[in-house]
C-alpha cells in the first residue's frame, strides 16, 4: 500500500548524469524537484563508467611514465603495481564525488527518493524501496532518464569472473595476465589501453572492418599504430561464436573469424550499451519506445506523451555523460517556456581516453564527403611539435577539415579532429571553431602560446589559408 503521497512541480526517474544535471539546474531556476534513484546517485559515469574508467587510465599512464623515466636521466627502476591500492584509490574518488554530489543535491533542496520508480497515470510515480514500501509522487512534469546497461551477446554470458562487462571489470579483484576485448569502439580501446600499459597481453576482436568506427581514419591509424607498439593485437571484422572455460576456472577459450581461437584469462564483453526502460511501466503509458528499445522523443526530448520528457541513454542521442546534461538542461528550459536551442547532436565533442588519447567536434573528413561538402584539410602531426618532443609523446596529429572555397583555402570548419597527449583537454577551442560556424582565416588570426601542443591546431588552421609557418 501507499504510504504516502507527494506533489512535485518536476519528478525525474534516474539520478545518472542527466536525471542529477536537470534536478540541480531545475533546482537552482527554483522548480520544486523529486528525484528518483534506485541505486547510487550519479548513475552509471560516476560509480561504474566515465570515472573509474579514466582513474584506472591515470594508474596506467603514471606506470608507463615511470617505466620510460631512464630516457629522461631519471633512474626509477622496473615498477610494479599494487592493484588493491589502485582499487582504493579509484573508490576514494568516486565516494568523494558521490558525497558532494549528495551534498549540492540537498543544498538546492532537490527531494531525493530511494527506490524504483514507474510511471502511473496522471503524471504520477510509484517510488517502491528495498523494503517493498512504496510512495506516490504527482509531478506537472515528468523526467525519464533511467540510463542504459551493457549489452551482452549471444554465447557469452556474464559471470563476473572469466567474462565481464564494464561494470565488472572496473571492480576486478587483479588483473589478469592475458585478456580478449571484444569490442573496438571508444569503451573496448580505453579498457584495452589500461590493461596493455598494465602488463595484460591483449586482443582487441571487432567484427567491423576497423576499430573506432565513427572516428577519421587518420585519427584511427595514428590509435592503430600506437596499440600495436605497445604488443596489442588488433583482429578487425572477425564475429566472435562463444567460448570454452577450462576445467580449472583459470582460463578459457574464445573462438572467433574463421575457426580460429585464443586462450585467455580474462574476456571483456564491450559492445556498447542499451537503454534501460525495463522498470518504467511504459506499457499503456502513451511514451512511445522503438524497436531498440529507446524512448522517442522529439528535439527537445518530449516524448510522445503530454509533460513526460525522456534524456541521457533512454534516448537514441550519443551516450555521453555531457550530453546528458545538455539534455537534462535544455528539458528543465523547455519547462520554463524559454524556448531553448535544440542540441545540435553532429557538432558534439567527443573524448576517447586511451593512450593516445583522442578527441574530436565535428565532421570526420569521410563524413563531410558524404554530406556533400567540397572539402579541404590540414594535418599537422606530432612529431615536428617541440612540447610533444619534451615531454616523449610524439605519436599524433590534429586534423582541421574545412569547407573549401574557390581559391583552394578554407572556409567555414567542419570538423577538428586531434590525437596524442592531452587531446581531450584541447579539444575546447577546435569544439568552439565548428560550433561558431568560425572560418580557418578567423582562427588562424588567433594566437597560440609556444610551446604548446595546442601550436598545432593554430597550424593547422593557419595552413588552410594557404600560408603556413613551419
Amino acid at each position: 500500500m501507499a504510504d504516502q503521497v507527494s506533489k512535485h512541480q518536476v519528478v525525474i526517474v534516474g539520478g545518472g548524469p542527466g536525471g542529477y544535471a536537470a534536478a540541480l539546474y531545475g533546482a537552482s531556476a527554483g522548480l520544486d524537484i523529486a528525484l528518483i534513484e534506485k541505486a547510487k546517485v550519479g548513475g552509471t559515469c560516476l560509480h561504474v563508467g566515465c570515472i573509474p574508467a579514466k582513474e584506472l587510465l591515470e594508474t596506467a599512464s603514471v606506470f608507463r611514465h615511470i617505466r620510460h623515466a631512464a630516457e629522461f636521466g631519471v633512474t626509477a627502476g622496473e615498477p610494479s603495481l599494487d592493484w588493491s591500492v589502485t582499487m582504493a584509490r579509484k573508490q576514494r574518488i568516486i565516494d568523494q564525488l558521490a558525497g558532494g554530489l549528495g551534498t549540492l543535491l540537498k543544498k538546492r533542496k532537490v527531494t531525493v527518493y530511494q527506490g524504483t520508480g514507474r510511471l502511473a497515470a496522471d503524471h504520477t510515480v510509484t517510488v517502491t524501496g528495498d523494503d517493498g514500501t512504496s510512495t506516490t509522487l504527482s509531478g506537472d512534469h515528468v523526467i525519464l532518464a533511467a540510463g542504459s546497461v551493457p549489452r551482452t551477446i549471444p554465447g557469452f554470458d556474464i559471470d563476473g569472473r572469466l567474462v565481464v562487462t564494464s561494470d565488472e571489470l572496473l571492480s576486478i579483484d587483479r588483473l589478469p595476465a592475458s585478456a580478449i576485448v571484444i569490442g573496438g569502439g571508444a569503451i573496448g580501446c580505453e579498457f584495452a589501453s589500461m590493461m596493455a600499459d598494465l602488463g595484460t597481453e591483449v586482443t582487441i576482436l571487432e567484427a567491423m572492418p576497423k576499430i573506432l568506427p565513427g572516428c577519421d581514419k587518420d585519427v584511427a591509424d595514428v590509435v592503430v599504430r600506437s596499440f600495436k607498439k605497445r604488443g596489442i593485437t588488433i583482429r578487425t571484422g572477425v564475429p566472435v561464436a562463444g567460448h570454452s572455460p577450462d576445467p580449472s576456472g583459470a582460463t578459457t577459450t574464445v573462438s572467433f573469424g574463421e575457426g580460429e581461437s585464443l586462450q585467455v584469462e580474462l574476456v571483456v564483453v564491450s559492445v556498447g550499451r542499451r537503454p534501460f526502460p525495463d522498470l518504467l511501466g511504459l506499457d499503456g503509458s502513451g511514451v512511445d519506445v522503438d524497436q531498440r528499445g529507446f524512448v522517442q522523443v522529439d528535439e527537445l526530448c518530449r516524448t510522445t506523451a503530454g509533460g513526460i520528457y525522456a534524456l541521457g541513454d533512454l534516448i537514441a542521442t550519443p551516450q555521453l555523460a555531457h550530453i546528458a546534461f545538455v539534455e537534462g538542461m535544455t528539458v528543465i528550459k523547455d519547462i520554463l517556456g524559454e524556448s531553448p536551442l535544440p542540441i545540435d547532436y553532429e557538432k558534439i565533442p567527443w573524448a576517447i581516453y586511451c593512450h593516445p588519447e583522442v578527441a574530436f567536434a565535428g565532421y570526420s573528413e569521410e563524413q563531410a564527403v558524404a554530406k556533400g561538402y567540397d572539402v579541404v584539410t590540414s594535418k599537422h602531426r606530432h612529431n615536428g611539435n617541440g612540447r610533444a618532443m619534451i615531454i616523449g609523446e610524439t605519436e599524433g596529429l590534429v586534423k582541421v577539415i574545412a569547407e573549401k572555397r574557390p581559391d583552394g583555402t578554407g572556409g567555414r570548419i567542419l570538423g577538428v579532429h586531434m590525437v596524442g597527449p592531452w587531446a581531450t583537454e584541447q579539444l575546447g577551442q577546435g569544439y568552439l571553431a565548428v560550433n561558431w560556424e568560425a572560418t580557418a582565416d578567423e582562427v588562424a588570426h588567433f594566437i597560440q602560446p609556444h610551446p604548446t601542443i595546442s601550436e598545432l591546431f593554430g597550424e593547422s588552421m593557419l595552413s588552410l589559408t594557404g600560408r603556413s609557418l613551419h
